[in-house]
Parts: C-alpha cells; structure tokens; sequence
C-alpha cells in the first residue's frame, strides 16, 4: 500500500470529516410519501386500542424514531379524542430485536409484533391492543351549496401559487387568488413519514387564515401538544388535544373564521379575529381571539386575506380545500 505524504494524508483526513456531517445529515432528514416504501418502523407505529385487566380500555399512540426505536404513550379510557380523560397517561420507550418492539415505562412492559401491544403493568396485571386505523369524520366532506371550491385535485386555477405533485394533490406553497373575510375553510393534509426529524424539522407546514394566523401543520403525533404543534394557533394558543394522527394519513381541519373589525377608515381594530378549529372532528381550539397576526405569514394588518399554505421545508400535501364565505 503506498502511503501519502504527511500534508496530504492531512488534507484528505480533513476533507473526509467535512463530508460526514452531509452524509449523517442526508439520512437524518430522509422523507419518505408512500407507506409501501417506509419500511418495518412504519408498520408499527401506530394507534392502538385494548384493555387492561379485566375490563378497563386504554389507547397507545406508539412513534417512530428511526433504526428500531420508539416512544409510546399509554392513555387511560382510550385514545384523544375517543375516550382518554385528556389527564393520565404514561410514556414508554424501546427498540427493536429480533423483528419484535420492545418498551418500557413506569410500571408497563411490553412488546409489538405483528399488530398486537401486549404485556404487564404494575402487580403484573396484563394488557392486550390490537392497532387500529382511525379516519377523521370530515375527511371528504363534499362542499356545501354556496361554497366555493379552492382545490378538488384537478388543477390549481384557484391558486396564485400552487402546483400539483404526485398527480392529484397540491403542493407548498400555496397562495389563493382571492381574499375572504368571514369564512367556514374545509382542508385535508398529509405529513410525511420522517422518522428521524424532530420537532419543528418533522412534517411542517402551516394554514395561514387571511395570510395573516397559522394554524400549525406538524407531525406531532404522540407529543405533548404546543401552541408550536399541530392544532396550535401558532405563539397564541395550544390546541386542547392533541388529535395528530400518525404521518402518512390524511387529517383535516374544519375552521370557522370572523375576521377583526375595523372602524370605517380601516385604520381602527374594533374587534379581534375569531376562529375555532376542528381537527379530525375534534374541536381543538374553540372561539378562540386572537389578538394579533401570527409570525410566518406575509401581512399582519388583520385585514382580509387570502389562504396561505406555508412551505417549510418539508413536502406537506393537501387536497379537498372548499370555501364557505359567511
């Protein structure tokens, strides 16, 4: 083996350790669209809903976080939204051996392997869940008389920016041609599957009301649920559950917007904006003022404005957005 001068074994070392933090960055930040390519982690990841002892329900949200490992957290009574008392709850951590998820927490052990979360809580009572696929309610609402259809996948005439991707869905950003006011906004969203992204890197986007609030777009499946996560009125308001469903499924927002008031002169606000927010049915912010714009947006003069898709960064998809001016 021939080996290189001192100085050029120097540069070489150098420039290697410069080109590891891409290639470490490249597979950190890898985003996945299609569940058919997302692998092991992704089949587990999940909702799950069972019992524990003899009769008591309780619900599972178990995470991804990459190279077979998870979070979950346990919900007594059931999942948010479908049971959990929105107080008591219990959070797991684990890998993956030998094809089979394997977490712990205060009190529970136990393990996922095809479908099934079953193990011990504390005496060594038992618990058995199966996974379960939940759908919001709204999800292909068809657009009432009077509303005004924004996106139905077809093409992007209602949109000043906006482009189709994957053949039928809109893609970030997204800026409509016209303003509104007073309006009932339906929206369906998917996050991306980024199982090694965390927080504000993992699957965000946001709906920009009159270009001017963010209600947050975000993979926060499983979190605690921030004003900075999904359903949160972003720096204002956290949503009141979390009702995040896992990356790769379609979710919705279901919003009731009165913009401010002015006085004649426009120059005068007599009245904040209103909203309340329903995600995936669940009302999660509910008449809700809010006393001024929000960061990201591109006014913050609370008049009225179009709807704006943020893109930040990551490939959010939407799809049946529909109008209903009041």
């Amino acid at each position: 083996m021939m080996l290189l001068p001192r100085s050029t074994r120097w540069v070489v070392s150098l420039a290697t350790l410069l080109l590891l933090p891409h290639a470490t960055s490249a597979q950190h930040n890898r985003t996945i669209l299609d569940a058919k390519e997302a692998g092991p982690d992704f089949a587990v990841q999940g909702e799950y809903v069972g019992t524990i002892g003899t009769k008591a329900k309780i619900g599972a949200q178990v995470i991804a976080l990459g190279g077979g490992r998870f979070d979950a957290v346990i919900y007594t009574n059931g999942l948010p939204g479908a049971g959990w008392d929105n107080k008591t709850k219990v959070h797991l951590h684990g890998d993956t051996t030998d094809g089979t998820a394997h977490l712990k927490g205060k009190n529970f052990d136990g393990t996922i392997k095809d479908g099934l979360f079953a193990g011990t809580a504390e005496d060594g009572v038992k618990f058995e869940l199966k996974k379960v696929e939940r759908t919001s309610p709204t999800a292909g609402a068809v657009p009432p008389p009077g509303a005004t259809v924004l996106f139905d996948g077809k093409n992007t005439d209602a949109w000043s920016v906006g482009k189709l991707v994957e053949g039928d869905l809109l893609g970030v950003p997204a800026t409509t041609k016209q303003t509104f006011e007073d309006f009932l906004l339906h929206i369906e969203f998917r996050t991306p599957f980024m199982p090694t992204a965390r927080g504000q890197g993992r699957g965000n986007s946001g709906v920009y009301l009159a270009d001017q609030y963010e209600v947050q777009v975000l993979d926060s499946f499983g979190l605690e649920g921030a004003d900075n996560e999904c359903g949160g009125i972003y720096h204002a308001a956290k949503p009141l559950v979390n009702m995040c469903f896992p990356p790769l499924s379609w979710q919705t927002y279901d919003i009731d917007f009165r913009a401010a008031r002015f006085t004649p002169d426009g120059k005068t606000k007599k009245e904040n904006a209103v909203v309340t927010v329903r995600h995936n049915g669940m009302p999660i912010q509910y008449n809700l003022e809010l006393k001024g714009a929000t960061p990201g947006g591109h006014r913050a003069d609370e008049h009225p404005g179009p709807i704006f898709l943020q893109d930040h960064g990551n490939p959010v998809r939407f799809r049946n957005i529909w109008i209903v001016p009041r």
